[in-house]
């Protein structure tokens, strides 16, 4: 026991004992000591600890009153302690004349309503005669029962705060701080947690996990007013309201039954604020028996209080964020469908089979149902429907006259909804309808047909599928004429890039070669990506690879500039060095209009052998070559710089042998840089592991390859140009 614990109490003025003939001077002197003490001191005799002497603070501790007796037994006095174990070492330290020390005991004082339950750290030490011999037993103590309610208090406190820093779910911060001061309220209350409405007006059941759950429902929704219950008028006023009896208070008129049948008492109720002052709910503490509270309940309360308020705001925060994240994605969705349907519409020549699959489009995305109207030769012809089933679709297409909305929007051009089945005939009741949705197709300003979504059983259309709907009807109308360019401008970007790369792959004697091109996109722009392969003098063959930066007509024209530069002038310089300088010459003399965009590139020459190939490479600024041998796939350490910058470029010239059945890869960044939905790169240590492979084909490299890329990024379109080149020594290089 400390100075500090002591002090920490305060206690009501000392009550000692009348029986003081046989104290001894000891006694006296501890009497003296402990009879103004906050600190627990009592005086046992015997075997059967017959309580001598004590403090007011032992009296207070066990209850006061009756109790407050000397003379008697200790197990007589408070017959609650033994089954619980505390006389066990009274009696051993009588028996044993050795002192025991006990931390943290809990023990139940008192019986029935006024039981409770409390804390003692204490010392049990012998009493001795002159002579030695143990005659009882002193104990010391302090209740440090609100010091470690407090304790446990805060350590639940700051799991709940972790809790809300997690963002742990609402409904499960509000249970635990509920049952948190259930649990740690020294008699029983119930706690209940109530969430306003947006608008501040109701209020709606938020956490009661001991309330029973038809006063849960009965209360779920009571109106934010003057008079309505403690919880409805302090989020009223703004303030905390308590009812001490709700058997007579007026607050309580409507609800008084329902109390009853809940066996509710008193109800203090604390408005929960946010930080500006607006309404987020309000905590509640239900006690059985009619009660007022302390100054200790109603600092519970407001600490209480501003968690829940800490938690409700951070949830807000949290749901105002995922809406807005939904509204953004929603957006992108409604983006992505607009461009996965324009790709779509003009992926065909046929009007009428581009009109189909407008329809399909729309369904089920927009609506359950789509019919497309037409205006051919004077007469209203309907050419594509879209429904779940095929027979649903067979229905709808067979329906010849178009529903009331179509001669209308023809006329005029407006858009046209209703939350109802179209009137006239038609095939409604069979398909369930229950609205519909027409937008006009325009052509330069003349609406020669319509799209219309019909909606079913439950569904309604609103203003978003309206303004999805008009922005495809205006893509639509054009498409037959944006199909046609489409198509000639992908054939003509092919025949362009097909003239780029090799027509097909050459006979080299000892080598298998295997390429690969995959364009970015749609395959409209003329990609930057390129290699080729020719032959040299003396049975020497020439290779590169490279990337130049940009795409379209721009890189195309770059592109040509690079093979074209190397076709003519390898055959006439001694090694691939010279041949790189001479390309990097012929990018800075180039024409600002014929681009100025840097360009990258691995050439190289090679010799076969009768043991292989003997290979001379120069590396400008591009991905490092990959020599795959003996089951691994390790990159061809070679240093230098981009072309077409500066007009001394940093080259060297690698020397390198192929072994039969090794390989060596070229390849560009849109194979390594190819991303997953995630977003993450396929990057050059996958594809070093994709290709340990032992002597394969130059043709299953690049099938290892590609299919190593497809797994990581999934179907797609992809972002970057793709192209790789595959040089494997076979046997018998020369002579052939």
């Amino acid at each position: 026991m400390t100075t500090d614990s002591v002090e920490q109490m305060v206690f009501a003025p000392p009550a000692i004992g009348d029986d003081r003939a046989a104290e001894s001077d000891e006694e006296r002197d501890l009497r003296a000591l402990f009879g103004q003490s906050v600190a627990v001191f009592a005086s046992l005799a015997g075997p059967d600890h017959v309580l001598e002497s004590a403090n007011s603070a032992f009296f207070s501790a066990i209850g006061g009153g009756e109790q407050s007796r000397t003379g008697v037994p200790l197990e007589q006095l408070i017959p609650e302690l033994a089954g619980q174990g505390f006389l066990a070492p009274l009696d051993q330290v009588f028996r044993s004349g050795e002192r025991h020390v006990g931390r943290d005991a809990r023990m139940r004082l008192g019986a029935g309503p006024t039981a409770r339950e409390a804390i003692f750290d204490f010392a049990c030490e012998p009493r001795t005669d002159r002579a030695g011999n143990v005659i009882g037993v002193r104990v010391i103590g302090v209740e440090t029962t609100q010091v470690k309610h407090a304790q446990w208090l805060m350590a639940e406190h700051r799991a709940l705060l972790e809790q809300i820093a997690r963002q742990a779910p609402l409904e499960q911060v509000l249970d635990g701080m509920a049952r948190t001061i259930e649990e740690l309220a020294p008699e029983e209350v119930l706690v209940s947690v109530l969430l306003a409405d947006p608008d501040g007006k109701h209020l709606r059941h938020g956490a009661a996990p001991s309330l029973p759950d038809f006063y849960n429902r009965a209360i779920d929704g009571i109106t934010a007013g003057e008079g309505v219950g403690s919880c409805g008028t302090a989020a009223h006023r703004r303030q905390a309201v308590v009812v001490t009896d709700i058997a007579t208070d007026p607050y309580w008129d409507d609800f008084r039954d329902l109390a009853d049948r809940a066996r509710l008492a008193a109800c203090w109720s604390t408005p929960i604020l946010a930080r500006d002052g607006s309404l987020l709910g309000t905590f509640a503490m239900y006690h059985r028996t009619p009660r007022a509270p302390q100054e200790a309940d109603r600092a519970l309360a407001r600490l209480f209080a501003d968690t829940a308020a800490l938690a409700i705001e951070r949830h807000q925060a949290e749901q105002a964020r995922l809406a807005a994240e939904a509204r953004e994605k929603a957006a992108r969705d409604d983006l992505a469908f607009l461009l996965n349907t324009s790709a779509v519409l003009t992926s065909d020549l046929d009007h009428v089979q581009t009109l189909q699959r407008l329809a399909d489009a729309c369904v089920p995305t927009l609506a359950p149902l789509c019919a497309v109207d037409i205006v051919e030769g004077g007469r209203l012809r309907r050419v594509a429907a879209a429904a779940p089933t095929p027979g649903q679709q067979r229905l709808l297409a067979s329906h010849a006259c178009a529903h009331e909305s179509v001669p209308r929007v023809l006329a005029d051009g407006i858009t046209e909804m209703a939350q109802h089945a179209p009137a006239g005939p038609g095939p409604w009741n069979e398909l369930n309808v229950t609205g519909y949705l027409t937008v006009p197709l325009t052509d330069r300003g003349r609406v020669f047909g319509t799209l219309t979504l019909l909606s079913t059983g439950g569904g309604v259309l609103g203003e978003r599928t309206a303004a999805l709907a008009g922005e495809l009807a205006r893509r639509t109308a054009s498409a037959a004429l944006n199909a046609r360019q489409y198509t000639q401008r992908v054939a003509l970007a092919h025949d362009l890039q097909a003239g780029l790369l090799l027509s097909r792959t050459p006979a080299v004697p000892g080598t298998e070669i295997a390429t690969f091109y995959h364009p970015a996109g749609e395959g409209l722009d003329v990609g930057g990506d390129f290699y080729d392969v020719f032959p040299l003098k003396d049975g020497r063959w020439a290779f590169l690879l490279g990337d130049v930066c940009g795409r379209g007509a721009i890189a195309a024209t770059t592109t040509a500039l690079v093979r074209h530069t190397a076709r003519a002038v390898a055959p006439l310089l001694p090694g691939p060095d010279a041949v790189v300088q001479a390309i990097n010459t012929a990018l800075l003399d180039r024409p600002d209009n014929h681009g100025t965009g840097f360009v990258t590139l691995v050439h190289g020459h090679l010799t076969p052998g009768a043991d292989g190939l003997d290979i001379e490479l120069v590396r400008a600024g591009h991905n490092l070559p990959l020599r795959i041998a003996d089951g691994t796939a390790r990159p061809v350490e070679s240093a230098g710089s981009l072309l077409g910058v500066s007009h001394d470029p940093d080259v060297a010239v690698r020397r390198l042998h192929l072994a039969p059945g090794e390989s060596l890869l070229l390849y560009t960044d849109g194979i390594t840089e190819a991303r997953d939905h995630d977003g993450e790169q396929f990057g050059e240590e996958r594809l070093s592991e994709a290709l340990a492979l032992r002597r394969p084909t130059a043709a299953e490299v690049i099938e290892t390859l590609t299919a190593a890329v497809r797994a990581f990024t999934g179907p797609g379109v992809v972002d970057d140009d793709q192209a790789a080149l595959v040089l494997t020594a076979t046997p018998a290089a020369t002579g052939e």
